[in-house]
C-alpha cells in the first residue's frame, strides 16, 4: 500500500481512510491538524502506534513518510494546499470542489506539469459501477438523447447555523461556500462525464443572508438539448433525476449517489443491476492507487481533464449568478 498523509480531521476524512484501508489502496501514515489534540485523537482511531502528527504544513510536506497527500480542508485553502503538496513531491487527492476559480486551477496544472506529480479530485461518484452503467446507456442510445433533469438537494444540518446567525465555512464566501460548489459538484460532474462540456451555461440561485446560494438551479446547454439541474442545501428533495431519449426515459434515484437506474418506456420498466460498496469511496480510492502505481498517464489525463471542465462550468454558473467569493 502506498503511504497517506492527511489534511482535516473531519468525517469525510475518516471516510477515505476507511475505504483506503478497505482497498489496501493507501496506509496512513501522518496527520496535519492545526490541534495536536485532534490530530493525535484522529491519528488514534486508526489503532496504529506509528502515525506522525504535524501541526505545521511546512514540516507536514517536508516529511518522508507519506508521498500522497489527501485534502479536505474548507474549499478556499485548497489551492495554496495542494500547491505546496506538489511542489514538495507529494501526489494530491483533494475533495471536490478542488479549486475556487479558473485561475487558481489553471496555476495547479502548471505546477502539475513542472512538478510530474498527480492531481486528482475526489468526485467518488463517478468511479462507481452504478456511474459506468448510466455512462453505459447514454453512449449505447446516443443518437436518440434529448436531454435531461438532475437533482441532488439535501438539508445541511450547519444551516441551523446560518438561521442562528452564524456563517459556518460551507456556506460563507470567504470559504468559497454554497450549494453548487458543494452537491452542485456532483451533477455538474454528471453532465460533463456523460455529455461533455455545454456549450453555455446559466445559474438561478436562490441567495441566503452569508451571500452564498443555498439552493438554485442551473442550465446546461449543449447543441441538441439541455439538462436543467436542481440542488441545495436548504432543503430536502426526493425528486428522482431523468435522462431523456425520446419516448424512453432512463430514472435515476439521485444524481449524487445512484443507487437504482430503471429504463422506462411506456409501462414497461427495466430495472439496470449495479454493485455498491457501504462506503462509496472504495471505488475512487482503488483507482487513484492504481493510477499512481501504474504511473498511468492516459487516465490520470482523462480524470485531470473533467476537473478541469467541471472548475470552468462552476465558474462560469457562478459567474452568471453574481456570487463572488473573497478568493476571486
Amino acid at each position: 500500500m502506498q503511504k497517506l498523509g492527511i489534511i482535516g480531521t473531519n468525517w469525510i476524512t475518516q471516510q477515505f481512510v476507511d475505504a483506503a484501508r478497505e482497498s489496501k489502496s493507501f496506509d496512513l501514515t501522518h496527520v496535519y491538524s492545526r490541534s495536536e489534540e485532534k490530530g493525535r485523537d484522529f491519528a488514534n482511531q486508526s489503532k496504529k502506534p506509528d502515525i506522525s502528527v504535524s501541526t505545521d504544513l511546512n514540516s507536514f510536506f517536508a516529511s518522508d513518510d507519506f508521498d500522497t497527500v489527501y485534502i479536505a480542508s474548507p474549499n478556499a485553502l485548497h489551492f495554496e494546499q495542494a500547491k505546496q503538496a506538489l511542489q514538495s513531491g507529494k501526489n494530491v487527492i483533494v475533495e471536490k470542489p478542488s479549486f475556487s476559480n479558473v485561475e487558481e486551477f489553471n496555476e495547479i496544472e502548471k505546477v502539475v506539469k513542472e512538478t510530474g506529480m498527480f492531481l486528482f479530485e475526489a468526485a467518488r461518484h463517478i468511479h462507481e459501477d452504478s456511474f459506468q452503467k448510466v455512462h453505459d446507456f447514454i453512449d449505447k442510445y446516443q443518437s436518440h438523447l434529448s436531454g435531461a433533469s438532475l437533482s441532488y438537494m439535501k438539508y445541511s444540518s450547519r444551516y441551523d447555523q446560518v438561521l442562528a446567525g452564524e456563517e459556518p465555512n460551507i456556506f460563507s464566501l470567504k470559504f468559497s461556500g454554497g450549494a453548487l460548489y458543494d452537491l452542485g459538484v456532483y451533477p455538474i460532474y454528471d453532465a460533463v462525464v456523460w455529455f461533455g462540456k455545454p456549450d453555455s451555461v446559466n445559474y438561478q440561485a436562490e441567495i441566503i443572508q452569508t451571500g452564498v446560494d443555498g439552493s438554485g438551479v442551473a442550465t446546461l446547454k449543449y447543441p441538441d438539448f439541455d439538462v436543467n439541474i436542481l440542488f441545495g442545501k436548504t432543503k430536502n428533495s426526493s425528486m428522482i433525476s431523468e435522462i431523456y431519449f425520446g419516448k424512453e426515459t432512463l430514472q435515476l434515484d439521485n444524481a449524487g449517489t445512484i443507487r437504482q437506474i430503471t429504463a422506462v418506456s411506456g409501462d414497461d420498466q427495466l430495472e439496470i443491476p449495479s454493485t455498491a460498496n457501504d462506503n462509496p469511496m472504495v471505488d475512487e480510492a482503488m483507482a487513484f492507487a492504481e493510477i499512481i502505481k501504474n504511473h498511468d498517464t492516459k487516465k490520470f489525463e482523462t480524470l485531470f481533464n473533467y476537473a478541469k471542465i467541471v472548475n470552468e462550468t462552476l465558474f462560469k454558473l457562478r459567474e452568471t449568478a453574481g456570487i463572488k467569493f473573497t478568493a476571486d
